[in-house]
C-alpha cells in the first residue's frame, strides 16, 4: 500500500482492527489513543505500527502526536477518526456537561483528527479522510440525544468536507457501523443491565436485534470496509455515510 495511516482509538475494537488491517496491506500507521499501554503492545506486535498516545479531544497534544509520526513515517496519507464515546440517560437527566463532553469527543475530536492530519497532506496526491461515525448518525435512538447529536455532525462535517476538497486528491467519508462487539458494546449492556435489571442475555438480545440480520457487526468489517475506501477503487467514492448495519439504515 505504501501509505502512512493515522488512527485514533486504536487501542482496541474497530481502531485496532483498522490499524492491522492497513499494516497488513503495507502500511505504516501511527496508532493514537489516550491509553499508552494498549497502543505499546500492539506496536510490539507489529512493526509497522507506532504507538503515539494522545487525546484527541486535546489539541495541542494531537498535533504534537502527529508531528512525531511525521518525522518517523512522513506525512499521512490517510486517517482515520475512530475515536469516540458513549453514553446513555433520559434527555432531561443529560446535563450540560454530558452533552458538552460527547460533541467533545465524538465531533471536535474528529473535526481536530481531520484537520491536524489533512493540514499535514500533499493535497495534490491520493490523500483519505475517513471517520467512524454510526448509524447513530443516520436515525435517533431513545436515551442517547447527546451521542446521536454528535455522530450526526460527524455526518454533516464528512459531508461539507468532501465537497470542499472533491477537486483535491482528497476523499472523505463516514463509516455508520450498527451495534459493533467492541468492548464499548459491553459498556452499553452492562448500563443496560445495572439501569433496567434486565438479565445479561436479555440486554444482549434487545441490541443484537436491532440488526435485521440478528447479529453484531464485527471490528473486522469496519476494517475491510477502510481498506476499501482507501483503495485506487474507491477514488470516486467522496461524501458518504456507509451503513454497516445488516439492512438497519
Amino acid at each position: 500500500m505504501g501509505h502512512h495511516a493515522i488512527v485514533t482509538g486504536a487501542g482496541s475494537g474497530a481502531g485496532e482492527a483498522i490499524a492491522l488491517s492497513l499494516a497488513a496491506r503495507g502500511a505504516r500507521v501511527t496508532a493514537i489513543g489516550r491509553r499508552a499501554a494498549p497502543l505499546e503492545a500492539l506496536a510490539e506486535a507489529n512493526d509497522r505500527i507506532v504507538a503515539m498516545p494522545a487525546d484527541v479531544t486535546n489539541r495541542e497534544e494531537l498535533d504534537a502526536a502527529i508531528a512525531r509520526a511525521i518525522e518517523r513515517n512522513g506525512a499521512p496519507t490517510i486517517v482515520v477518526a475512530n475515536a469516540g464515546s458513549a453514553e446513555s440517560a433520559p434527555f432531561l437527566r443529560t446535563d450540560v456537561d454530558l452533552f458538552r463532553s460527547t460533541l467533545d469527543v465524538n465531533l471536535t475530536g474528529v473535526f481536530n483528527t481531520f484537520q491536524a492530519g489533512f493540514s499535514k497532506m500533499n493535497q495534490t496526491q491520493p490523500g483519505r479522510l475517513i471517520a467512524i461515525a454510526s448509524t447513530a448518525g443516520l436515525k435517533g435512538y431513545g436515551y442517547v440525544s447527546a451521542y446521536c447529536a454528535a455522530k450526526h455532525g460527524v455526518v454533516g462535517l464528512v459531508r461539507s468536507l468532501a465537497q470542499e476538497l472533491a477537486r483535491t486528491g482528497v476523499t472523505v467519508n463516514a463509516i455508520c457501523p450498527g451495534f459493533t462487539e467492541t468492548p464499548m458494546l459491553w459498556r452499553s449492556i452492562d448500563n443496560i443491565v445495572e439501569k433496567t435489571g434486565r438479565s445479561r442475555e436479555e440486554a444482549e438480545a434487545s441490541l443484537r436485534n436491532v440488526n435485521p440480520q440478528g447479529r453484531f457487526i464485527q471490528p473486522d468489517e469496519i476494517a475491510e470496509t477502510v481498506v476499501w475506501l482507501c483503495s485506487d477503487a474507491a477514488a470516486s467514492v467522496t461524501g458518504q455515510a456507509i451503513s454497516l448495519s445488516g439492512g438497519e439504515t
